[in-house]
C-alpha cells in the first residue's frame, strides 16, 4: 500500500465525515457493500475526510475519488461546486470518478467495472523503492 498523500482533513471534517458515515444513502450503502471486500486488492475508505471535504469513497493508492451524485447535484450552483472541488483534488493528483445515483440502485456490476477499470487504470507501475533500499539492477553490474 502507497502512503496517502491526500490533503488532510481540515477542523471540523473529521466529526463530519462520521456523522456522514452513519447516515449513507442507499446507493452508498449498495456501493460500500462491495468496495469494502477490496475487490482486486483495492483498499477504499467511505466518507474520507480530505482537505475541507468528504469523499463518498476514496483509494489512496490509486488516488481515485468516488463521488455518488444523486438528484440535488443537478442544481447549476451545486454543479459549480463539484467542479470546483474537482479541480482542488485534481491539484493534489486525485481523479474524481462521479456516478449518478440511479447506475448504482439500476446497473451495481457496470458501476463496480467502471470503478475497477478507473482504479487500475490510476495505479503506478511499481511501488518506490524505501530511501535506504537496493539499488535498481543497472546500478548493480547485472544485466538481465
Amino acid at each position: 500500500m502507497l502512503k496517502d498523500r491526500a490533503p488532510k482533513a481540515r477542523t471540523g471534517t473529521v466529526r463530519k465525515a462520521r456523522q456522514l458515515r452513519r447516515t449513507m444513502t442507499l446507493p452508498e450503502v449498495l456501493l460500500w457493500q462491495v468496495l469494502r471486500e477490496r475487490p482486486h486488492g483495492l483498499k477504499f475508505r467511505r466518507q474520507h475526510p480530505s482537505g475541507p471535504f468528504v469523499l463518498d469513497f476514496y483509494c489512496a493508492d490509486a488516488r481515485l475519488a468516488i463521488e455518488i451524485d444523486g438528484e440535488g447535484h443537478a442544481d447549476r450552483s451545486q454543479i459549480e461546486r463539484d467542479a470546483e472541488r474537482d479541480r482542488w483534488f485534481a491539484k493534489a493528483d486525485i481523479h474524481t470518478l462521479r456516478i449518478a445515483a440511479r447506475d448504482v440502485l439500476t446497473d451495481l456490476d457496470a458501476v463496480m467495472r467502471l470503478v475497477l477499470v478507473e482504479a487500475v487504470a490510476r495505479l503506478p507501475l511499481h511501488h518506490p523503492a524505501a530511501p535506504d533500499g537496493p539499488p535498481p539492477p543497472d546500478k548493480l553490474g547485472k544485466e538481465f
